[in-house]
C-alpha cells in the first residue's frame, strides 16, 4: 500500500518550502509529502490520489490565497476525502476566519504563522491529529476496479477473467453504487463507454479484451525465447503437472493457455476427492499453488495466448501463435481439456453472459443472493457448483437429463446434495427455451418422461453439459476420434501396427499422439478417465516419454 499522504497547499514560495521542509524532517518516513501552490492545483492531485486510491492523511492548508481561499478548497476536497484531518495555516488577522471554519467544514486546528520552532508549535498538533487518524483509519482496496453494470456481457467476461488468474478487483456496479457516477466524472469518463477497469496507478481501460488487462496486472503474453525443450499447450492439470516435471528435471519449459490456469478444474467451487486435501480445496487454490510451483522451477507461462496451428519439420514442432509469432520445440505436449458444450435451444445466445453462464461463474455467485438458480448437468462440475451457490441463493435447482444423479456424479456429492434443503433436482429434465430483454428473466424446463412443459422465473442459469475438446487447431496434423479427442499411444494401433502415417520403427510411447514427439495427457485424449487425479498423473508421466523420446534426437 502507497504511504498515506500528507497535502500541503501555499501560494508564496518561500512559505510553501518551509512547510514541506519541516514537514518532510518529522513525517518524511511514513508519509507522502505533496505540495501544491494553487487551489485548483491541489484539488487536481486530490483527484488523481483518490483514482489511485492512495489514502490521505492530512490536509495543511493556508487561508488567503488568490481565486480560493483555504476554507473554500477544504469544502471541495473533504468531498473527495471526508475523513482526512484538516488543519489551517493563518495570519493574526485571519483568525476570525480560521475561528468560523470550525464549524464550516469541522475544522481540526488552525495554526498562526510563523510556527517556529516547530518542535513546539507544530509538531504536538501534527502528532495528535495523525495519530487520530492512524487509529481510524482502515485500508482501502489495493488492485483493478471494474465499472459495469451487472448484466452487461463483457463486464462479466472481465469479471471471470481477472478472478480465475487469480486478481482480486472491487465491482462497481453502476446501477447499485452510490460513488459510481463521481468515479466517472473524475474519470472523465462516458457512462455509454462501460465497462471500464481502473487500475491502481490510475490509469484506465475502456472496453478492453482479455489480452489488454492481462498485459495491465504482468500476465506474460510473449515468450523470452524462440525454441524451447519441451512446449505445452493448456495449464490445466495436467499441463501444470507436466510444466513441472519437465521444468524441474532440466528442460527448457513453456506452457501456453488461452484463458487461465487451472483450465476447468480451476472453476470447481470445492474438490473433495483428490489426494491429500482431507478438506478439499477450491479449484482457484489449486491453480494458484501449482503456478507458483511452475514459476519456482523456471517454466514460463504465457497467457492469455492462444495456438492458432502447428506443423511439423522435423526435429521441431512449430507453433503458430493467433497473434501471428512462432515457437519451436523438439517435444510439444497437448493437454487443452475441454470445454462445455454449448446449450442449442431458443434465447441461449443472446442471453449468454446476461444471466446465462457456462460453467460455474464463481465471480457472479454473490449477485444472486436470494434469488432462483438453475443448474444444467449431472457430473461432479454441476453438483459442486450447486453446493457453492446454495450458500447465497435462495434455491437451487439441478436439471438431469438422465433418471439418476449417482450415474455420473460422485457419490459423496450426492449425498451433500441431498442434505442441502435448498437444493433440489430435477431428474429427466432440460431446457426448452429461455426467456429474457436485457437479462435472464425465466426459462422453460421440459420434462422427457412426461412430455409436459413448464415456465419458471430464473435469477441465472449456469450450464455443465458434456466434453467439447479443443482440437481443431491441430486436425490436419493429428489422428482424432468422431468427437474430435486425441488418439494417443495403443489407441493409434490398426491391428497391432501403427498407422501407415506413422514414421519411426518403433511404436508410438503411451500417451504419444500420432506424430512422434507430440504427447497427449488429460481430458482431450480419446478414452481419458475424466478425473483431476489422473489428468495430473498423465501430465506427470508424459514427461517420462517425452525425456526418452528427446534422447533419440
Amino acid at each position: 500500500m502507497p504511504k498515506p499522504v500528507i497535502l500541503a497547499l501555499d501560494d508564496e514560495p518561500a512559505v510553501l518550502s518551509a512547510v514541506e521542509r519541516d514537514l518532510r524532517r518529522r513525517y518524511g518516513k511514513d508519509y507522502q509529502l505533496m505540495r501544491a501552490a494553487s487551489g485548483e492545483e491541489a484539488l487536481r492531485t486530490v483527484d488523481q490520489l483518490k483514482l489511485r486510491d492512495t489514502p490521505l492523511a492530512l490536509f495543511l492548508v493556508d487561508q488567503r490565497m488568490p481565486n480560493m481561499s483555504g476554507v473554500e478548497f477544504l469544502e471541495r476536497a473533504l468531498k473527495v476525502y471526508p475523513d482526512a484531518k484538516r488543519t489551517l495555516l493563518t495570519a493574526y488577522a485571519d483568525t476570525e476566519a480560521a475561528i468560523k471554519a470550525i464549524n464550516e467544514v469541522k475544522l481540526d486546528y488552525y495554526l498562526i504563522k510563523p510556527w517556529d520552532p516547530p518542535d513546539q508549535n507544530l509538531y504536538p498538533v501534527l502528532d495528535d491529529l495523525l495519530d487520530d487518524w492512524q487509529a481510524q483509519f482502515r485500508p482501502s482496496f489495493e488492485g483493478p476496479k471494474v465499472i459495469g453494470t451487472r448484466w452487461s456481457p463483457l463486464s462479466h467476461q472481465i469479471k471471470d477473467f481477472l478472478a480465475r488468474n487469480q486478481v482480486p478487483y472491487h465491482w462497481v456496479d453502476m446501477e447499485i453504487d452510490a460513488d459510481a457516477d463521481t468515479l466517472l466524472a473524475r474519470l472523465g469518463a462516458d457512462p455509454a463507454q462501460l465497462p471500464i477497469v481502473l487500475f491502481p496507478d490510475g490509469t484506465f481501460l475502456v472496453k478492453p479484451d482479455n489480452s489488454q488487462v492481462a498485459e495491465k496486472i504482468g500476465r506474460k503474453l510473449h515468450a523470452s525465447l524462440p525454441f524451447y525443450d519441451l512446449i505445452i499447450v493448456g495449464a490445466g492439470p495436467a499441463g501444470l503437472a507436466a510444466a513441472v516435471y519437465g521444468a524441474s528435471e532440466g528442460l527448457k519449459t513453456l506452457l501456453v493457455e488461452r484463458e487461465a490456469p487451472g483450465g476447468q478444474a480451476g472453476t470447481s467451487s470445492r474438490i473433495e476427492n483428490y489426494l491429500g486435501f482431507p478438506s478439499g480445496l477450491s479449484g482457484g487454490d489449486l491453480a494458484r499453488r501449482a503456478v507458483a510451483q511452475v514459476s519456482r522451477f523456471g517454466a514460463e507461462i504465457l497467457t492469455p495466448q492462444e495456438v492458432a496451428s502447428m506443423r511439423v519439420e522435423d526435429p521441431y514442432r512449430i507453433l503458430k501463435l493467433v497473434d501471428g509469432s512462432e515457437l519451436s520445440c523438439h517435444a510439444l505436449m497437448i493437454a487443452t481439456g475441454v470445454s462445455y458444450r454449448k446449450l442449442d435451444v431458443p434465447g441461449v445466445e443472446a442471453l449468454t453472459g446476461a444471466g446465462v453462464y457456462y460453467g460455474a461463474a464463481q465471480s457472479e455467485a454473490m449477485s444472486y443472493k436470494g434469488e432462483d438458480v438453475y443448474i444444467i448437468g449431472g457430473a461432479n462440475s454441476a453438483g459442486q457448483a450447486a453446493m457453492y451457490f446454495s450458500k447465497w441463493a435462495r434455491s437451487v435447482t439441478m436439471l438431469v437429463r438422465g433418471d439418476s444423479l449417482s450415474k455420473g456424479m460422485s457419490q459423496y456429492l450426492v449425498d451433500q446434495i441431498s442434505a442441502t434443503e435448498n437444493i433440489k433436482v430435477l431428474l429427466n429434465s432440460s431446457v426448452a427455451s429461455v426467456q429474457g430483454d436485457d437479462r435472464l428473466r425465466s426459462l422453460t424446463i421440459a420434462n422427457s418422461a412426461t412430455g409436459a412443459k413448464e415456465a419458471v422465473p430464473a435469477g441465472a442459469l449456469f450450464i455443465f453439459i458434456g466434453a467439447q475438446p479443443r482440437t481443431d487447431w491441430v486436425a490436419d496434423v493429428l489422428r482424432r476420434d468422431d468427437m474430435g479427442f486425441l488418439l494417443a499411444g495403443p489407441d493409434l494401433l490398426e491391428d497391432g501396427k501403427p498407422p501407415k502415417s506413422w514414421t519411426l520403427k518403433r511404436a508410438p510411447y503411451w500417451l504419444e499422439a500420432s506424430v512422434p514427439g507430440v504427447f497427449v495427457a488429460g481430458d482431450v485424449r480419446h478414452h481419458s478417465v475424466k478425473r483431476m487425479a489422473s489428468a495430473v498423473g498423465e501430465g506427470s508421466m508424459a514427461v517420462q516419454f517425452i525425456h526418452q523420446y528427446l534422447s533419440t534426437l
